[in-house]
Protein backbone atom coordinates (compact mmCIF):
# COMPACT_ATOMS: atom_id res chain seq x y z
CA UNK A 1 0.00 0.00 0.00
CA UNK A 2 1.76 3.10 -0.88
CA UNK A 3 2.60 5.29 1.92
CA UNK A 4 0.48 8.53 2.54
CA UNK A 5 2.29 11.94 1.85
CA UNK A 6 0.01 14.33 3.49
CA UNK A 7 -2.46 14.83 5.91
CA UNK A 8 -4.65 18.25 5.40
CA UNK A 9 -8.06 16.17 4.86
CA UNK A 10 -7.61 15.15 8.47
CA UNK A 11 -8.01 18.94 9.27
CA UNK A 12 -11.38 18.81 8.33
CA UNK A 13 -14.77 17.38 10.42
CA UNK A 14 -17.35 18.49 9.16
CA UNK A 15 -19.00 16.66 12.25
CA UNK A 16 -17.34 18.71 15.07
CA UNK A 17 -19.07 21.11 17.23
CA UNK A 18 -16.68 24.35 18.48
CA UNK A 19 -16.14 24.48 22.37
CA UNK A 20 -16.81 28.20 24.17
CA UNK A 21 -13.51 28.29 24.30
CA UNK A 22 -12.09 27.85 20.84
CA UNK A 23 -11.33 30.83 18.49
CA UNK A 24 -12.91 30.48 15.39
CA UNK A 25 -12.00 32.06 12.23
CA UNK A 26 -14.20 33.07 9.11
CA UNK A 27 -12.04 32.85 5.91
CA UNK A 28 -13.38 33.28 1.82
CA UNK A 29 -11.17 30.39 -0.41
CA UNK A 30 -10.77 30.04 -3.99
CA UNK A 31 -8.90 27.22 -4.81
CA UNK A 32 -5.96 26.66 -7.32
CA UNK A 33 -6.54 24.62 -10.14
CA UNK A 34 -6.59 21.20 -9.41
CA UNK A 35 -7.06 21.61 -5.37
CA UNK A 36 -10.77 20.86 -4.18
CA UNK A 37 -12.55 23.15 -1.68
CA UNK A 38 -12.43 20.38 0.96
CA UNK A 39 -8.25 20.58 0.54
CA UNK A 40 -7.81 24.18 0.40
CA UNK A 41 -9.86 24.46 3.68
CA UNK A 42 -7.86 21.37 5.38
CA UNK A 43 -5.01 23.17 4.03
CA UNK A 44 -5.82 26.19 5.66
CA UNK A 45 -6.57 24.92 9.26
CA UNK A 46 -3.50 22.84 8.56
CA UNK A 47 -1.11 25.80 7.67
CA UNK A 48 -2.09 27.92 10.55
CA UNK A 49 -2.29 25.51 13.57
CA UNK A 50 0.42 22.40 13.50
CA UNK A 51 0.24 20.71 10.16
CA UNK A 52 3.15 20.70 7.77
CA UNK A 53 3.21 19.76 4.10
CA UNK A 54 3.51 15.98 4.88
CA UNK A 55 3.30 13.50 7.26
CA UNK A 56 5.35 12.66 10.23
CA UNK A 57 7.34 10.00 11.55
CA UNK A 58 6.69 11.26 15.06
CA UNK A 59 3.55 12.61 16.43
CA UNK A 60 2.61 12.85 19.94
CA UNK A 61 -1.00 11.58 20.54
CA UNK A 62 -1.57 15.28 22.39
CA UNK A 63 -1.28 16.83 19.23
CA UNK A 64 -4.26 15.79 17.83
CA UNK A 65 -5.68 17.84 20.13
CA UNK A 66 -4.25 21.21 19.43
CA UNK A 67 -5.25 20.66 15.69
CA UNK A 68 -8.15 23.09 13.93
CA UNK A 69 -10.60 22.24 12.85
CA UNK A 70 -12.65 22.99 9.10
CA UNK A 71 -16.48 22.72 10.53
CA UNK A 72 -18.27 24.04 8.02
CA UNK A 73 -17.72 24.57 4.54
CA UNK A 74 -20.71 27.07 2.42
CA UNK A 75 -19.94 27.67 -0.60
CA UNK A 76 -16.36 29.32 -0.43
CA UNK A 77 -16.85 30.70 2.97
CA UNK A 78 -15.17 28.10 5.69
CA UNK A 79 -15.27 28.37 9.41
CA UNK A 80 -12.41 26.85 11.31
CA UNK A 81 -12.27 26.27 15.04
CA UNK A 82 -8.97 26.68 17.23
CA UNK A 83 -8.33 24.93 20.45
CA UNK A 84 -7.33 28.00 22.68
CA UNK A 85 -3.75 26.24 23.93
CA UNK A 86 -2.53 27.60 20.15
CA UNK A 87 -2.70 30.85 21.14
CA UNK A 88 -0.43 33.08 23.61
CA UNK A 89 -2.89 35.13 25.97
CA UNK A 90 -2.93 38.74 25.23
CA UNK A 91 -0.61 38.70 21.87
CA UNK A 92 -2.66 39.93 18.58
CA UNK A 93 0.64 39.72 16.66
CA UNK A 94 1.26 35.90 17.78
CA UNK A 95 -2.63 35.59 17.07
CA UNK A 96 -2.28 37.00 13.52
CA UNK A 97 0.80 35.04 12.73
CA UNK A 98 -1.65 31.92 12.82
CA UNK A 99 -4.31 33.19 11.40
CA UNK A 100 -3.20 35.59 8.51
CA UNK A 101 0.40 34.37 8.47
CA UNK A 102 1.98 31.92 5.70
CA UNK A 103 -1.36 30.58 5.43
CA UNK A 104 -1.67 33.58 2.49
CA UNK A 105 1.61 32.58 0.36
CA UNK A 106 -0.03 28.98 -0.18
CA UNK A 107 0.29 27.69 -3.78
CA UNK A 108 -2.93 26.21 -3.10
CA UNK A 109 -5.22 28.63 -3.06
CA UNK A 110 -6.11 31.07 -5.74
CA UNK A 111 -7.29 33.68 -3.07
CA UNK A 112 -7.83 33.46 0.33
CA UNK A 113 -9.61 36.63 2.75
CA UNK A 114 -9.85 36.77 6.94
CA UNK A 115 -13.66 37.57 7.36
CA UNK A 116 -13.54 37.00 11.10
CA UNK A 117 -12.31 35.84 13.87
CA UNK A 118 -15.15 35.08 16.99
CA UNK A 119 -12.88 35.57 20.17
CA UNK A 120 -14.22 34.09 23.04
CA UNK A 121 -14.17 35.91 26.89
CA UNK A 122 -11.10 33.51 27.92
CA UNK A 123 -9.16 35.36 25.41
CA UNK A 124 -10.71 38.46 25.44
CA UNK A 125 -10.07 38.74 29.19
CA UNK A 126 -5.90 39.32 28.71
CA UNK A 127 -7.02 42.47 26.71
CA UNK A 128 -7.28 46.36 28.07
CA UNK A 129 -9.78 47.56 25.92
CA UNK A 130 -10.67 51.15 25.15
CA UNK A 131 -8.99 53.30 28.33
CA UNK A 132 -12.32 55.42 27.84
CA UNK A 133 -14.93 54.42 24.92
CA UNK A 134 -17.91 56.19 23.45
CA UNK A 135 -19.05 57.04 27.19
CA UNK A 136 -15.90 57.64 28.57
CA UNK A 137 -14.62 60.56 25.92
CA UNK A 138 -18.62 62.51 26.11
CA UNK A 139 -17.53 62.92 29.58
CA UNK A 140 -14.34 64.22 29.58
CA UNK A 141 -15.20 66.78 26.67
CA UNK A 142 -19.09 67.70 27.64
CA UNK A 143 -20.59 66.92 24.50
CA UNK A 144 -23.87 64.99 24.50
CA UNK A 145 -26.33 64.32 21.78
CA UNK A 146 -24.65 64.94 18.67
CA UNK A 147 -21.71 64.07 16.76
CA UNK A 148 -17.89 65.14 17.51
CA UNK A 149 -16.47 67.03 14.97
CA UNK A 150 -12.75 67.46 13.88
CA UNK A 151 -10.83 69.11 11.47
CA UNK A 152 -7.45 68.82 9.50
CA UNK A 153 -5.83 71.42 8.79
CA UNK A 154 -5.23 71.12 4.91
CA UNK A 155 -3.01 71.15 3.32
CA UNK A 156 -1.96 67.94 5.07
CA UNK A 157 1.67 69.08 5.00
CA UNK A 158 3.71 72.70 4.28
CA UNK A 159 2.23 74.55 8.05
CA UNK A 160 5.05 75.61 9.86
CA UNK A 161 3.42 76.00 14.02
CA UNK A 162 2.55 79.37 13.68
CA UNK A 163 0.33 78.73 10.67
CA UNK A 164 -1.18 75.76 12.00
CA UNK A 165 -2.07 76.88 15.44
CA UNK A 166 -3.52 80.38 13.76
CA UNK A 167 -5.32 78.01 11.50
CA UNK A 168 -6.42 75.73 14.03
CA UNK A 169 -7.84 78.89 16.27
CA UNK A 170 -10.14 79.87 13.45
CA UNK A 171 -11.32 75.96 13.06
CA UNK A 172 -12.22 75.82 16.71
CA UNK A 173 -13.06 78.54 17.33
CA UNK A 174 -15.89 78.43 14.50
CA UNK A 175 -17.60 75.30 16.31
CA UNK A 176 -15.55 71.83 15.48
CA UNK A 177 -14.67 69.90 18.75
CA UNK A 178 -10.96 68.94 17.32
CA UNK A 179 -7.88 69.47 15.75
CA UNK A 180 -6.99 66.55 14.16
CA UNK A 181 -2.83 65.73 12.45
CA UNK A 182 -2.85 64.45 9.33
CA UNK A 183 -1.67 60.75 9.33
CA UNK A 184 2.18 61.69 7.30
CA UNK A 185 2.22 64.65 10.07
CA UNK A 186 5.28 63.46 12.18
CA UNK A 187 7.98 65.59 13.11
CA UNK A 188 9.13 67.85 10.55
CA UNK A 189 12.17 70.04 9.93
CA UNK A 190 9.75 72.98 9.38
CA UNK A 191 7.16 71.67 11.52
CA UNK A 192 8.38 69.82 15.13
CA UNK A 193 6.47 67.97 16.61
CA UNK A 194 7.25 69.51 20.25
CA UNK A 195 6.56 73.06 18.65
CA UNK A 196 3.57 72.55 17.17
CA UNK A 197 2.20 70.63 20.53
CA UNK A 198 3.07 73.92 22.63
CA UNK A 199 1.08 76.29 19.98
CA UNK A 200 -1.89 74.38 19.27
CA UNK A 201 -2.53 73.53 22.81
CA UNK A 202 -1.58 77.06 23.65
CA UNK A 203 -4.50 78.03 21.22
CA UNK A 204 -7.14 75.49 22.43
CA UNK A 205 -7.02 76.48 25.94
CA UNK A 206 -7.91 80.31 24.14
CA UNK A 207 -10.52 78.93 22.73
CA UNK A 208 -11.86 77.18 25.75
CA UNK A 209 -12.11 80.57 27.96
CA UNK A 210 -13.99 82.56 24.60
CA UNK A 211 -15.95 79.66 23.53
CA UNK A 212 -17.08 77.82 26.71
CA UNK A 213 -16.95 74.42 24.71
CA UNK A 214 -14.13 72.29 25.50
CA UNK A 215 -11.89 71.47 22.45
CA UNK A 216 -9.27 68.44 21.71
CA UNK A 217 -6.43 67.91 19.98
CA UNK A 218 -5.76 64.41 18.25
CA UNK A 219 -2.23 64.85 17.89
CA UNK A 220 -0.17 62.19 15.69
CA UNK A 221 2.39 60.47 17.66
CA UNK A 222 3.33 58.22 15.19
CA UNK A 223 7.39 57.09 14.88
CA UNK A 224 9.37 54.51 16.58
CA UNK A 225 8.07 53.39 19.85
CA UNK A 226 10.90 55.13 22.02
CA UNK A 227 10.12 58.42 19.79
CA UNK A 228 6.36 57.64 20.51
CA UNK A 229 6.99 57.01 24.61
CA UNK A 230 8.72 60.84 24.36
CA UNK A 231 5.58 62.25 22.60
CA UNK A 232 2.59 61.00 24.70
CA UNK A 233 4.56 62.08 27.89
CA UNK A 234 4.81 65.78 26.43
CA UNK A 235 1.04 65.71 25.47
CA UNK A 236 0.16 64.36 28.94
CA UNK A 237 2.66 67.26 30.31
CA UNK A 238 0.88 69.75 27.89
CA UNK A 239 -2.81 69.02 29.32
CA UNK A 240 -3.70 66.59 26.18
CA UNK A 241 -6.76 63.69 26.76
CA UNK A 242 -5.66 62.43 23.11
CA UNK A 243 -2.64 60.65 21.35
CA UNK A 244 -3.23 59.63 17.63
CA UNK A 245 -1.60 56.58 16.31
CA UNK A 246 -1.27 55.50 12.52
CA UNK A 247 -1.86 51.71 13.56
CA UNK A 248 -1.39 49.62 10.54
CA UNK A 249 2.10 51.70 10.34
CA UNK A 250 3.56 51.18 13.68
CA UNK A 251 2.29 47.29 13.85
CA UNK A 252 0.39 45.61 16.30
CA UNK A 253 2.58 44.88 18.69
CA UNK A 254 3.38 48.54 19.22
CA UNK A 255 0.03 49.79 19.31
CA UNK A 256 -0.34 47.09 22.19
CA UNK A 257 2.76 48.48 24.21
CA UNK A 258 1.80 52.33 24.35
CA UNK A 259 -2.06 51.09 24.51
CA UNK A 260 -0.33 50.09 28.08
CA UNK A 261 2.49 53.18 27.97
CA UNK A 262 -0.69 55.44 27.63
CA UNK A 263 -3.20 53.68 30.43
CA UNK A 264 -0.38 55.23 33.03
CA UNK A 265 -0.71 58.74 31.07
CA UNK A 266 -4.79 58.68 30.98
CA UNK A 267 -4.85 59.06 27.51
CA UNK A 268 -6.97 58.25 25.02
CA UNK A 269 -5.82 56.52 21.52
CA UNK A 270 -7.01 58.31 18.08
CA UNK A 271 -6.21 55.37 15.31
CA UNK A 272 -5.73 56.56 12.35
CA UNK A 273 -6.10 53.53 9.55
CA UNK A 274 -3.59 54.48 7.16
CA UNK A 275 -1.95 51.27 4.61
CA UNK A 276 -5.51 49.02 5.46
CA UNK A 277 -6.52 49.37 1.84
CA UNK A 278 -3.55 47.64 0.67
CA UNK A 279 -4.86 44.74 2.03
CA UNK A 280 -8.81 45.12 3.07
CA UNK A 281 -10.07 46.81 -0.36
CA UNK A 282 -9.77 43.47 -2.12
CA UNK A 283 -12.95 41.62 -1.52
CA UNK A 284 -11.37 38.22 -2.55
CA UNK A 285 -8.01 38.26 -0.52
CA UNK A 286 -6.41 39.70 2.36
CA UNK A 287 -8.40 40.68 5.26
CA UNK A 288 -11.04 42.69 6.08
CA UNK A 289 -11.29 46.32 7.48
CA UNK A 290 -13.95 44.18 9.67
CA UNK A 291 -11.16 42.30 11.42
CA UNK A 292 -8.95 45.33 11.90
CA UNK A 293 -11.62 47.60 13.44
CA UNK A 294 -12.10 44.83 15.91
CA UNK A 295 -8.45 43.60 17.28
CA UNK A 296 -8.23 47.36 17.22
CA UNK A 297 -11.06 47.85 20.07
CA UNK A 298 -9.93 44.64 21.64
CA UNK A 299 -5.63 46.20 22.22
CA UNK A 300 -7.45 49.59 23.41
CA UNK A 301 -8.01 52.42 20.54
CA UNK A 302 -11.07 54.95 21.33
CA UNK A 303 -11.54 56.01 18.11
CA UNK A 304 -10.88 54.37 14.66
CA UNK A 305 -12.08 55.33 10.97
CA UNK A 306 -14.30 53.07 9.72
CA UNK A 307 -15.55 54.92 6.46
CA UNK A 308 -17.63 57.44 5.59
CA UNK A 309 -19.93 56.31 2.89
CA UNK A 310 -20.25 59.48 0.53
CA UNK A 311 -17.09 60.19 0.99
CA UNK A 312 -13.64 59.80 -1.67
CA UNK A 313 -12.14 56.82 0.09
CA UNK A 314 -13.50 53.38 -1.03
CA UNK A 315 -15.78 51.61 1.67
CA UNK A 316 -19.35 49.94 0.76
CA UNK A 317 -21.96 50.92 3.58
CA UNK A 318 -23.10 47.16 4.40
CA UNK A 319 -19.03 46.90 5.51
CA UNK A 320 -19.34 50.48 7.63
CA UNK A 321 -22.60 49.44 8.86
CA UNK A 322 -21.39 46.25 9.94
CA UNK A 323 -17.95 47.51 11.70
CA UNK A 324 -20.26 50.49 13.18
CA UNK A 325 -22.75 48.20 15.14
CA UNK A 326 -19.72 46.21 16.06
CA UNK A 327 -18.25 49.27 17.61
CA UNK A 328 -21.38 49.94 19.65
CA UNK A 329 -21.83 46.32 20.47
CA UNK A 330 -21.89 45.38 24.29
CA UNK A 331 -18.29 42.53 24.21
CA UNK A 332 -17.69 41.32 27.77
CA UNK A 333 -15.80 44.23 29.40
CA UNK A 334 -14.35 46.08 26.44
CA UNK A 335 -15.76 49.70 26.50
CA UNK A 336 -17.01 51.04 22.95
CA UNK A 337 -14.99 52.78 20.56
CA UNK A 338 -15.99 55.58 18.52
CA UNK A 339 -16.38 55.29 14.55
CA UNK A 340 -14.79 57.54 12.41
CA UNK A 341 -16.34 59.08 9.29
CA UNK A 342 -13.45 60.85 7.39
CA UNK A 343 -12.18 61.59 3.76
CA UNK A 344 -13.91 63.68 1.37
CA UNK A 345 -16.78 64.91 3.49
CA UNK A 346 -18.49 68.60 3.47
CA UNK A 347 -21.30 70.05 4.76
CA UNK A 348 -23.81 68.89 2.16
CA UNK A 349 -23.25 65.00 2.80
CA UNK A 350 -23.08 65.14 6.94
CA UNK A 351 -26.82 64.46 6.95
CA UNK A 352 -26.77 61.60 4.77
CA UNK A 353 -24.07 59.98 6.95
CA UNK A 354 -25.15 60.37 10.03
CA UNK A 355 -28.99 59.05 8.61
CA UNK A 356 -26.99 56.33 7.13
CA UNK A 357 -25.41 55.28 10.33
CA UNK A 358 -28.94 55.52 12.51
CA UNK A 359 -26.37 56.80 15.50
CA UNK A 360 -24.76 60.02 16.65
CA UNK A 361 -22.12 58.22 18.25
CA UNK A 362 -19.57 59.04 15.47
CA UNK A 363 -16.97 61.58 14.83
CA UNK A 364 -17.61 63.90 12.12
CA UNK A 365 -14.27 64.30 10.51
CA UNK A 366 -14.11 67.28 8.08
CA UNK A 367 -10.86 68.82 6.24
CA UNK A 368 -11.38 70.57 2.84
CA UNK A 369 -15.01 70.51 3.50
CA UNK A 370 -14.26 73.14 6.43
CA UNK A 371 -10.48 74.68 4.84
CA UNK A 372 -12.14 74.74 1.58
CA UNK A 373 -15.04 77.01 2.07
CA UNK A 374 -15.17 80.28 0.15
CA UNK A 375 -15.69 82.57 3.16
CA UNK A 376 -12.99 80.44 5.80
CA UNK A 377 -11.69 77.94 8.41
CA UNK A 378 -13.95 79.81 10.71
CA UNK A 379 -16.78 79.59 8.31
CA UNK A 380 -16.44 76.21 6.96
CA UNK A 381 -16.71 74.74 10.81
CA UNK A 382 -19.78 76.93 11.64
CA UNK A 383 -21.43 75.55 8.43
CA UNK A 384 -20.62 71.84 9.54
CA UNK A 385 -22.01 72.60 12.62
CA UNK A 386 -24.82 74.21 11.55
CA UNK A 387 -25.26 71.05 8.79
CA UNK A 388 -25.41 68.93 11.96
CA UNK A 389 -27.83 70.99 13.93
CA UNK A 390 -30.18 70.90 10.70
CA UNK A 391 -30.36 66.79 10.73
CA UNK A 392 -30.59 66.76 14.85
CA UNK A 393 -33.81 69.52 14.33
CA UNK A 394 -35.47 67.30 11.44
CA UNK A 395 -35.30 70.17 8.71
CA UNK A 396 -33.71 70.45 5.27
CA UNK A 397 -29.92 71.97 4.88
CA UNK A 398 -32.08 74.44 2.49
CA UNK A 399 -34.34 75.52 5.50
CA UNK A 400 -31.48 75.88 7.57
CA UNK A 401 -29.44 77.83 4.99
CA UNK A 402 -31.98 80.21 5.30
CA UNK A 403 -30.56 81.32 8.49
CA UNK A 404 -27.16 80.35 7.75
CA UNK A 405 -24.87 82.24 6.03
CA UNK A 406 -22.02 79.82 6.18
CA UNK A 407 -24.02 76.94 5.26
CA UNK A 408 -25.88 78.78 2.31
CA UNK A 409 -22.08 78.89 1.10
CA UNK A 410 -21.05 75.71 1.21
CA UNK A 411 -24.45 74.48 -0.11
CA UNK A 412 -23.80 76.73 -3.40
CA UNK A 413 -19.96 75.66 -3.82
CA UNK A 414 -20.47 71.82 -3.00
CA UNK A 415 -23.76 71.01 -3.45
CA UNK A 416 -23.95 67.20 -2.10
CA UNK A 417 -21.49 66.20 -4.81
CA UNK A 418 -19.81 62.59 -3.30
CA UNK A 419 -15.91 63.66 -4.02
CA UNK A 420 -14.12 60.47 -6.31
Amino acid sequence: MEEKIDWYLDFLDLDYKPSKTDIIAHFYVEPAEGISMEEAAGRVASESSVGTWTTLSRLPERINKLMAKVYEINGNVIKVAYPLDLWEPGSIPQLLSGVAGNIFGMKAVKNLRLLDIELPEEYVKDYLGPEYGIDGIRSIFKIHGRPLTATVPKPKIGYDPDEYAEVSYEILSGGIDFIKDDENLGSLKFNKFEDRAVKVFKIREKVEDETGERKGYLINITAPVKEMEKRAKLVADLGGEYVMIDIITVGWAALQYMREFCHDLKLAIYAHRAMHAAFTRNKKHGIRMYVVAKLARLIGVDNIHTGAIYGKLEGPAKDVLEINKFLYSNWYHIKKTFPVASGGLHPGLIPKVLETNGSVDLFIQVGGGVLGHPSGPKAGAKAVRDSISAYLEGISLEEAAKKSKELEEALKKWHYIIPV
